[in-house]
């Protein structure tokens, strides 16, 4: 039983490294969509992402981001989340594989903030962002992803008291995106 548990073991593996293989020779580079949640210094988000298909070689792609976040802060002494959204563009340049499924690219370009009238009086804050991520790809047409970087935009939530920064410092994203 051991040696039939064994060579089905290996099968499974042998099964697994081909599929990987194709993978990624076979990387489907059209338009893609996605969803993830990300922490931007300490405000929590989700949201949605469309890419580009890659050019230049298929190295280089276009992404357009689009985030509901939540910034936390005292009101009256009770915590509360304020949401607000941000909307980025930025261009991608894929770095090569890790393995036979894990690609690798980095990230950066210009994000819009548009806060809320409870933490801010101004209407839309400008700034920039730039990622490091990991693709983790499950099928031809579809990955988990896991980026991190930073954001800087010098937003601050002028209506609350002390102006607290939001939006700045380090960012982490997790999530899925499928290739059409």
């Amino acid at each position: 039983m051991k040696k039939i548990n064994y060579l089905v073991f290996l099968l499974l593996i042998e099964i697994c490294s081909v599929k990987a293989q194709s993978v990624k020779e076979n990387i489907n580079q059209g338009f893609g969509f996605g969803y993830g949640i990300a922490q931007y210094q300490n405000d929590f988000g989700m949201g949605l992402n469309l890419v580009s298909p890659t050019f230049i070689n298929n190295n280089v792609a276009v992404r357009l981001k689009g985030q509901l976040m939540f910034h936390q802060h005292l009101s009256e002494g009770t915590t509360i989340w304020s949401p607000y959204s941000n909307v980025s563009i930025g261009l991608i340049g894929f770095g090569g594989f890790v393995g036979e499924y894990i690609r690798l690219y980095g990230e950066g370009g210009m994000i819009a903030l548009i806060p809320n009238e409870i933490m801010s009086s101004e209407s839309l804050v400008l700034g920039g962002y730039g990622v490091f991520g990991f693709e983790f790809f499950f099928a031809r047409f579809g990955n988990y992803f896991i980026e991190i970087g930073g954001v800087g935009s010098a937003a601050r939530a002028n209506n609350l008291p002390l102006s607290p920064i939001y939006s700045n410092g380090m960012t982490v994203s997790v999530g899925f995106r499928f290739f059409l």
